[in-house]
């Protein structure tokens, strides 16, 4: 067995959480739920064969996506790894999109181009799944420098921070060492998310990190600010998560939080996970996050009953097998759209003084 072992979740005291309204708390319950419900539909349909390529479910994980999005505002950029359905849902994704997304059919969010690792949503300020490992940690630090510099020069926008989402196994990637340094050296206002599930692949984090008791002294090395996070307790990993992201948006700077979950299924939908034991994953299932936040609903609020949960589910069931029938009756992209969106059109017109690549100083450095 991983190391990566499940402990009690850290109790919640007078965090930022115990101030939420019910309804905010319930709508993360049906946040969670959604996407475990569509994750589920999901592995029907590639089963199925209605959905090819890679495909990386999702559950397990939801109290990350959902915990971490909702701790920052709507404006702030998003980009993210393959294992990208539960984000973008999150996010505020119609679950249509997403899944015709999957069917490579026209009327998904990438026009059916993407599939199941490329979910960007520009309306939601959701910059994509990305499918080379690590290959997003620049272009978080990019965003950000965007952010900072619409905020500080332009004077064109507020404050924003920037959230980066990568696996364990990323970290050992060059590019994330060149962003951290980047991040750093520069100042800029993003939180690289390690979603900590145990396992690169197949691979458990004590065989492929040097030091995978303490994935926070990457960070230190750059002088950024770190936390290590109970990632399976939603209400605890926003207690923690809400006021660093708070202090990364207002002294504009970075942050690397390593974020304890666990997935439940394989790697993606071809991972026959010999690497690990049924017990090992009924253990972290005994902690999941959508019962630990329902039980806090129904017996330390008391605002929501065993009705009340039977008809969120329904509800939930209703609208992913909606999606299912819309992904299946959407129609093909036409062959005409292999020659659209591969570059940029028009080319912005830049002059020298508009654009410090030109020879301008950067004015944020």
């Amino acid at each position: 067995m991983t190391s990566h072992a499940p402990s009690k979740p850290a109790a919640v005291k007078d965090g930022p959480s115990t101030k939420l309204p019910d309804e905010t708390l319930k709508k993360w319950l049906y946040d969670m739920q959604l996407i475990r419900e569509f994750e589920a539909r999901t592995m029907q349909a590639y089963q199925q064969a209605k959905i090819g390529g890679f495909c990386h479910i999702y559950s397990g994980q939801e109290a990350c996506a959902v915990g971490t999005i909702n701790s920052v505002e709507h404006h702030d950029p998003v980009v993210l790894a393959y294992r990208d359905h539960g984000h973008a849902l999150a996010r505020g994704m119609d679950p249509r999109a997403c899944m015709a997304e999957m069917f490579g059919k026209v009327t998904g969010c990438a026009k059916g181009k993407g599939g199941s690792m490329h979910m960007f949503d520009k309306p939601n300020n959701l910059f994509g799944g990305h499918g080379i490992v690590g290959a997003q940690t620049p272009l978080g630090a990019g965003l950000a420098f965007a952010a900072r510099y619409e905020w500080e020069v332009l004077e064109t926008g507020p404050k924003k921070v920037a959230l980066c989402y990568l696996g364990d196994g990323a970290i050992d990637q060059g590019a994330f060492h060149e962003a951290l340094n980047l991040a750093a050296l520069f100042s800029l206002p993003v939180i690289y998310i390690i979603e900590n599930n145990g396992y690169s692949m197949g691979t458990a984090i004590e065989r492929h990190s040097a030091n995978p008791h303490n994935l926070v002294s990457r960070a230190l090395g750059y002088d950024m600010k770190s936390l290590e996070v109970d990632g399976l307790s939603i209400l605890n990993l926003y207690d923690h998560f809400k006021p660093l992201a708070d202090e990364c948006r207002e002294m504009q700077k970075p942050a690397f939080v390593d974020l304890k979950t666990y997935r439940y299924q394989g790697h993606s939908m071809s991972d026959p996970q010999k690497y690990r034991s049924k017990d090992e994953v009924e253990q972290f299932k005994d902690r999941d996050s959508i019962a630990n936040l329902l039980d806090h609903l129904m017996n330390e609020r008391s605002c929501m009953s065993e009705d009340d949960w039977k008809a969120m589910q329904k509800k939930i069931k209703g609208i992913v097998r909606e999606a299912v029938e819309y992904a299946e009756q959407a129609p093909e992209p036409d062959a005409s759209e292999l020659s659209t969106d591969v570059y940029a059109n028009p080319q912005p017109n830049l002059s020298p003084t508009e654009d410090y690549r030109h020879g301008a100083r950067n004015p944020l450095l």
